[in-house]
């Protein structure tokens, strides 16, 4: 996983307000700090890392080792919308490949990658517990069951109205 260091200028005051709570009593505040602070941003940029590290007196490399840890946190931009496609055995059965690679058709990019635009991003997931709705796909919190291929365009691009 790599961090996107773009020389972007962030705006860093809402992470200040993110952090004051925890200035005092820094202890346990490194994985509530990330989750909020990417729920911010939308990812966690090398800057806000840095930034959460000096305020909380914690190495970046302590920082960088638990957001490269957890699957939760992210370091690159993604989409507007989350696409996730279930592999579970029973998706895989019915057709769960024929979706992802349909997905990735429509959108030009591939599994664990976001379009350019910052539309979407698309994921892989081990089951959304929507066996009885095989092939699923999620997009947000939206489900989508019973897929086909031809399927795909439409509810994608019902995403971007």
């Amino acid at each position: 996983m790599s961090c996107n260091c773009s020389s972007k200028s962030i705006d860093l005051a809402p992470l200040m307000d993110i952090l004051a709570p925890y200035k005092q009593n820094p202890k346990g505040a490194l994985i509530p700090v990330l989750q909020h602070a990417q729920d911010v941003y939308g990812y966690l940029p090398q800057k806000v890392l840095e930034t959460i590290a000096s305020e909380l007196n914690i190495p970046v490399a302590e920082v960088f080792g638990v957001v490269t840890f957890y699957a939760q946190f992210h370091l690159t931009p993604r989409g507007k919308n989350i696409i996730r496609i279930c592999q579970g055995t029973a998706c895989h059965v019915r057709g769960a490949k024929t979706i992802l690679e349909a997905v990735s058709a429509h959108l030009g990019v591939k599994a664990g990658e976001t379009t350019p635009d910052l539309n979407f991003t698309i994921e892989t997931v081990a089951c959304l517990g929507a066996c009885g709705l095989a092939p699923v796909m999620m997009v947000n919190d939206n489900t989508h069951g019973r897929l086909t291929p031809a399927d795909i365009p439409g509810i994608l691009d019902s995403y971007l109205a």
